[in-house]
């Protein structure tokens, strides 16, 4: 997984949007998302505060391997986002998985 995607999926894992990563670290919102598009470098510093601001290893952001904890994060992202569904999407998502599960 690239930076740009790291930085993405960190973001939606902590449940910030882009504006209030931008505020919290003094940037514009259009920082954040070219850092997210992989448009805009981001400095060992921004890396750094970016770790903290979605409780995540800095390492991990950096490109290393995945943690159990990202993977459990991940796990909540997920849950997070079924939880929105229509009950008949949560069934046709559920079938999804079931069948999933069966390869």
């Amino acid at each position: 997984m690239a930076l740009a995607e790291r930085l993405r999926t960190a973001r939606e894992m902590a449940g910030l949007s882009q504006g209030q990563v931008a505020k919290r670290l003094g940037l514009h919102r259009p920082s954040v998302s070219e850092m997210e598009a992989g448009r805009r470098r981001v400095s060992a510093e921004e890396l750094a505060e970016l770790a903290d601001l979605y409780a995540v290893d800095l390492s991990w952001l950096a490109g290393g391997e995945a943690t159990p904890d990202e993977h459990q994060a991940r796990v909540e992202l997920a849950a997070r986002e079924l939880s929105k569904l229509r009950e008949e999407d949560l069934d046709r998502v559920l079938k999804m998985l079931s069948a999933l599960r069966k390869d």
